[in-house]
């Protein structure tokens, strides 16, 4: 029998990797002699590049970049198995994680920077990839990746026709005249840029960067419109209609600054990831699919791995069993949406430390219970 394991992480309890190997052990009390492949999953977000290193025996890096208040911080980036392909998580270096609770003001966002960002493609590249794979969530921008642009190579210019030499933020925006590309890193333009990123949102209006993501990360209503009204001005400078492209509003505008200078685009992140680690090839010739996430309810339908699986599974009738640390309102959709069970793995009633570091042990015997019912059949 044919098992193929394709989860998320559970998040603050196990990676992907992990749960894969939580229910191998699961499937093999039952039937140790079982066909098993392990594809550790994810949709884009937190986790991409684990997953992906995890799934093509790649390598993980480290590296001294700008985090986005301005402070050296060590951060990571990976190269695939293919040795062609990088993979970069924005939130490595850009993330939210980085600004504290306390610090999400309106001063702060005008302030943080993609600059980071930009260094970890300046490291990936000197691998010589021919592709970067770029995870967009997590952000603590609002930049419109002008300042991710700035560490790869592109100058701005003020009204006086100076380089604007600070590391730009979104408060800063208004302040561009004039962009030159011309000493833009050259592996750039030799270099195809995929990101990832469930986010359709353009780079400005109501839908737009600013207005929709800004509130969580410290805008207060006047700094939401004061940035929208920056990243309309850069937007003009940039030209390609860009303000109003789908998924140019990803990351603060990060997508925006990636679709302007890089050869990039956009895919939803599960779909990309199931790509890179050829997941409907494995999934075929399989008998059954686990996946599972740290939590399942009617929003899994919206970009989530096992959703994505699913999807997968469904065009090839292969059964789909998914587990899931809790499971909220609205599972009953997916039952029609390439699901064929769903499992919450937890034992007993217990407090959100605990259940965490019992993640492992519940997800391996909730697969083993499903496969000794499998097996019976």
């Amino acid at each position: 029998m044919k098992f193929v394991l394709a989860p998320d992480s559970f998040k603050e309890s196990m990676t992907a990797k992990e749960v894969c190997q939580a229910m191998e052990n699961g499937i093999r009390k039952v039937l140790p002699d079982a066909k098993i492949i392990s594809v550790p999953m994810s949709d884009g977000g937190e986790g991409t590049m684990d997953s992906l290193i995890d799934a093509t025996n790649g390598q993980k890096y480290a590296v001294k970049v700008t985090e986005p208040l301005g402070t050296p911080v060590t951060a990571h980036y990976g190269i695939l198995g293919d040795q062609k392909t990088a993979i970069i998580e924005m939130a490595e270096a850009s993330g939210l994680s980085y600004v504290p609770q306390d610090k999400r003001t309106p001063a702060t966002i005008k302030k943080t920077t993609t600059f980071g960002t930009g260094e970890l493609i300046n490291a990936a590249l000197k691998h010589d990839v021919t592709r970067v794979i770029i995870g967009l969530g997590g952000s603590s921008t609002n930049d419109g990746g002008s300042g991710m642009a700035q560490a790869i190579g592109v100058k701005f210019f003020d009204h006086n026709d100076h380089e604007i030499t600070q590391k730009l933020g979104g408060g800063d925006l208004k302040q561009i005249t004039r962009i030159d590309t011309i000493d833009i890193n050259p592996k750039i333009k030799k270099t195809k840029f995929l990101l990832a990123s469930d986010v359709t949102n353009p780079l400005t209006g109501t839908n737009g960067a600013s207005y929709v993501f800004g509130p969580q990360k410290g805008a207060d209503q006047a700094t939401a419109k004061e940035l929208d009204e920056n990243l309309s001005h850069y937007a003009k400078i940039i030209g390609q209609n860009i303000a109003q492209t789908p998924g140019s509003g990803a990351a603060g505008g990060l997508g925006a600054g990636l679709l302007a200078f890089t050869h990039a685009k956009i895919y939803p992140g599960v779909k990309l990831v199931a790509n890179e680690v050829h997941l409907a090839e494995k999934i075929k010739e399989a008998d059954y699919v686990f996946t599972g996430e740290g939590g399942t309810d009617f929003q899994t339908q919206f970009g989530k791995t096992p959703y994505g699986v699913a999807q997968i599974a469904k065009k090839y009738d292969v059964p789909v069993i998914s587990l899931a640390g809790y499971i909220g309102k609205g599972i009953d959709h997916l039952y029609d949406k390439g699901f064929t069970a769903i499992f919450g793995i937890l034992a007993k009633a217990e407090n959100i430390d605990q259940a965490l570091k019992d993640g492992p042990q519940n997800v391996e015997r909730t697969t083993e219970n499903v496969v000794r019912l499998i097996a019976k059949k």
